[in-house]
């Protein structure tokens, strides 16, 4: 039987819960790519069924932040997922922060070696720093999901060397998360 994947595009297209922007990127465009084309190798691969929070880059979820976030994890628990990854990309202040982490409701967990499967492929095959895992058990997307639930900060978008890979490369960060995916799933 196949492993159900609910791959959350972090943010919407627009307000409410657009997501950071930077060197004239939006979170909210490249995470969409990243998640497509994560999707289409999870599809590809056979042992995965997968959904989008956001089908297509116009997908709009709910009309506040309390909605945009319930329309993904309610989605997620009413089709049964088994693991819910929720894309998003990192920002800071200072242009040289960079590198990929992840956020999980408790350590140790399932979902804690999830995410620490797919920093390590992140990291390894794109090249930028692994952060680490951490817990924080109050993100909406990570105490509400009845799955192991990971929130992957892809790479910096504050970054520009890290932001202009995530622009041109979407596919590097996608296998790359893939891999991660099929090292934790052994399928």
């Amino acid at each position: 039987m196949a492993i159900k994947i609910y791959v959350d595009q972090g943010h919407n297209p627009v307000n409410p819960n657009a997501g950071a922007e930077g060197n004239g990127l939006r979170e909210q465009d490249l995470m969409y790519r990243i998640g497509v084309e994560l999707a289409e190798l999870l599809r590809a691969d056979g042992g995965y069924e997968v959904r989008l929070s956001r089908p297509s880059p116009t997908t709009q979820l709910g009309t506040n932040l309390a909605s945009s976030l319930a329309a993904r994890v309610n989605e997620a628990n009413a089709w049964g997922a088994d693991y819910f990854i929720s894309l998003h990309a990192n920002a800071a202040a200072s242009p040289s922060a960079g590198g990929t982490e992840a956020y999980v409701f408790s350590i140790p967990s399932s979902a804690a070696s999830l995410a620490r499967s797919i920093t390590a492929s992140v990291s390894d095959r794109v090249g930028i720093r692994n952060r680490g895992v951490f817990a924080r058990p109050s993100l909406y997307v990570l105490k509400k999901t009845q799955m192991p639930a990971v929130l992957l900060e892809t790479a910096f978008i504050s970054n520009p060397s890290e932001a202009a890979l995530m622009r041109d490369e979407p596919e590097l960060f996608a296998s790359a998360i893939y891999r991660g995916i099929k090292n934790y799933t052994g399928v």
